[in-house]
């Protein structure tokens, strides 16, 4: 059974309540993710940015506009809540306070039924009190292109062998300073390690194969990763 340790992306890039939408925005664009959970100095979750909690915004013109009649027939309280949404300058106004999360553990038909039952695109994975992972719905397809392969004939690693070795490799990425970049993911399946995600040039995806080949217990590797140059930020 897989969990959600065994998939979720672990570089989760995290914004404070303090900071301003515009620098969230940049955050979104600069490392390719589609949302930064909100968490306080103390480590606490409080909430999620999201795109689609920056899609009505003044700054590009598309804050709701009602005529008069909508406005005297809406609730007073769901008008003010929409205007702070939409003109607050900071992740503490805007963000979505209800966060879906789920621990290392959780199965991941559990995770699939939580995505569904909320219409959300990813949970937030939390171990004791603090963010550890982001599940998405990228990961459960990298999953199925992992492990989704008839099995080999010849032996292979057994699944608690593949747990190690995904997080041995995890750990020896984000060990390096050239590894700052947009969010990765790797899986192993059978000895094999699959590298997902975007790097900032070629020699970054060489790098990262590289330390995927070198890793004892690693018996191949294939390379997913995309090349994506950007404007934001290194």
């Amino acid at each position: 059974m897989m969990r959600a340790r065994d998939v979720m992306t672990t570089t989760v890039h995290t914004v404070a309540p303090e900071t301003s939408i515009a620098d969230i925005a940049r955050l979104l664009v600069d490392r390719r993710i589609g949302a930064a959970p909100v968490v306080e100095a103390t480590g606490r979750l409080v909430g999620i940015v999201s795109e689609s909690d920056l899609m009505r915004r003044p700054e590009i013109g598309t804050e709701r506009q009602r005529s008069w009649l909508m406005r005297f027939l809406s609730d007073p309280q769901a008008l003010a809540e929409e205007y702070v949404k939409s003109e607050g300058p900071a992740a503490a106004a805007v963000m979505t306070r209800k966060v879906v999360t789920v621990g290392p553990d959780a199965p991941l038909d559990e995770v699939a039924g939580l995505m569904e039952d909320n219409r959300i695109k990813r949970v937030v994975v939390v171990d004791e009190g603090r963010v550890c992972g982001i599940v998405s719905r990228a990961n459960f397809v990298q999953a199925i292109a992992t492990h989704g392969a008839p099995p080999r004939v010849e032996a292979a690693a057994s699944d608690a062998g593949d747990a190690a070795l995904r997080d041995q490799l995890l750990d020896k990425i984000r060990r390096q300073p050239w590894s700052q970049g947009p969010a990765f993911n790797v899986l192993v399946s059978g000895g094999v390690a699959h590298l997902w995600g975007a790097v900032r040039n070629d020699e970054e995806r060489q790098a990262m194969v590289v330390a995927a080949q070198t890793l004892p217990g690693i018996r191949a590797v294939e390379d997913h990763l995309a090349v994506v140059r950007w404007n934001f930020g290194a």
